[in-house]
């Protein structure tokens, strides 16, 4: 298996570097059977985070027609308080710090990471997974509609109103599209990848060697429905 991560301007860093760290010892475990990479929409760049200036190196363009797992963080900015709102310029110009995470999401769409995610969903070959409100980047893009999702719990009514099955879990598996929680989420995201993808023992030698029990049911749409409880 090979793992697209996607880098866009005001990432979350701890939503890429925990999924990448556990995927590659993965691949350590597995003798190879997984890579992984960064990759950003408009190929090799410095990519700078929303912490502080923080920035990764994408040393690839995102393709969208390569088999395996392509994987999309949120974004490191401000929650700001009950009922405050951005400035009505505020996605324009240059990118400032501690801007609205909100801005920083819907920023992604004036560029071409909505189009190749949209190739990418429509490759067969190809399983999206996302963390905390990369789900956001997706669904704002108009390629979750219909289909389960989780978000950090602050998006999940955000998430809903565009027509996601929005779920309060750590872990959601929808198919091709696995979905993760909070930023730490992106720990158990990548377990749980890898226990779907290349097996138990795996994820668990990585699970092991990083001190690190995975939490929660993963979520998945089958079964019966529960009562209430």
């Amino acid at each position: 298996m090979h793992a697209q991560i996607v880098l866009f301007d005001g990432f979350d860093p701890l939503d890429v570097i925990a999924p990448y760290e556990v995927l590659y010892a993965g691949g350590t475990a597995s003798a190879g059977a997984v890579t992984v990479e960064l990759v950003s929409a408009e190929g090799p760049r410095e990519v700078a985070s929303g912490t502080c200036g923080l920035a990764l190196r994408a040393t690839a363009a995102l393709d969208p027609g390569r088999a395996g797992l392509i994987l999309v963080p949120g974004a490191s900015g401000r929650v700001g308080e009950p009922g405050e709102v951005p400035d009505h310029d505020a996605g324009a110009g240059e990118r400032q710090q501690d801007e609205f995470i909100p801005v920083l999401l819907g920023r992604t769409l004036s560029t071409e990471l909505p189009a190749l995610l949209k190739a990418a969903m429509e490759n067969p070959e190809v399983t999206v997974s996302a963390v905390c409100g990369g789900s956001l980047v997706l669904a704002m893009a108009g390629l979750l509609e219909g289909r389960h999702a989780t978000t950090h719990h602050m998006g999940l009514d955000m998430l809903d109103a565009t027509g996601v099955h929005a779920v309060s879990a750590r872990v959601v598996d929808d198919g091709d599209l696995v979905t993760g929680a909070g930023v730490t989420s992106g720990l158990d995201l990548g377990l749980y990848l890898l226990e779907r993808e290349v097996g138990p023992r795996i994820a668990h030698a990585v699970e092991a060697l990083f001190a690190h029990e995975r939490r929660g049911t993963v979520w998945r749409n089958w079964g019966p429905q529960p009562a209430r409880l």
